[in-house]
């Protein structure tokens, strides 16, 4: 049985596409979007919420999912965007911009979590929809490995960070690297760890 089956769209035909972010909760760096139309003539299989699997499967159905698709398209809001509009603000820009960008234009769109962009799409907020719908699935892989790779990158150009371990998020060695370091230029300035460290070397 399939883990997508309890989810059941309005919308049955074949330009369906599935929305995703992932970065919502690091301190640092963007949040990455994704937006999938899946090729209903060609199977994938192993799909699933991109955090329930391991890093060398994602980057094996980051690179089928690319191969197979009918479109795809990642895209992201920037650090400064974070900070001026809020996460929630650009975690929709970014997933705006991920939909506008795929070659293919859905004629619906599943997009997970409990909000809509305000865009003018037919579209449906789907709870739990990395799990529950295939389409969000792979867009929640291409948007974490994309993501996971840029934070290693980062790591060699802020070394001391551990980006490439924590990728950003609020770990132990992450604050006590902020504490020791000061703020980097791809932390988010908005986020209260954040804010205290500036504060603290006067900055803000």
């Amino acid at each position: 049985m399939s883990q997508f089956e309890p989810f059941i769209s309005v919308y049955q035909g074949h330009l369906l596409a599935g929305c995703d972010e992932v970065g919502r909760g690091p301190l640092a760096g963007d949040v990455v979007a994704a937006a999938v139309i899946l090729d209903p003539g060609q199977s994938i299989i192993g799909l699933d919420d991109s955090k329930k699997l391991t890093e060398k499967k994602r980057e094996q159905l980051f690179d089928e999912i690319r191969a197979k698709a009918l479109s795809w398209c990642i895209a992201r809001a920037s650090v400064e965007e974070i900070d001026r509009l809020n996460i929630l603000q650009a975690s929709l820009l970014a997933m705006t911009r991920a939909v506008q960008g795929l070659a293919i234009q859905p004629e619906h769109v599943l997009v997970d979590g409990n909000k809509l962009p305000k865009w003018h799409y037919s579209a449906e907020a789907v709870v739990k929809g990395d799990s529950r719908v295939a389409a969000i699935s792979a867009a929640s892989i291409l948007a974490k490995v994309t993501r996971d790779r840029e934070m290693v990158e980062m790591d060699s150009y802020y070394p001391g960070y551990g980006f490439a371990g924590h990728k950003g998020y609020p770990t132990k060695v992450h604050l006590d690297a902020l504490e020791r370091l000061g703020v980097s230029p791809i932390h988010r300035s908005s986020y209260a760890p954040v804010k205290a460290r500036l504060e603290q070397m006067n900055l803000l």
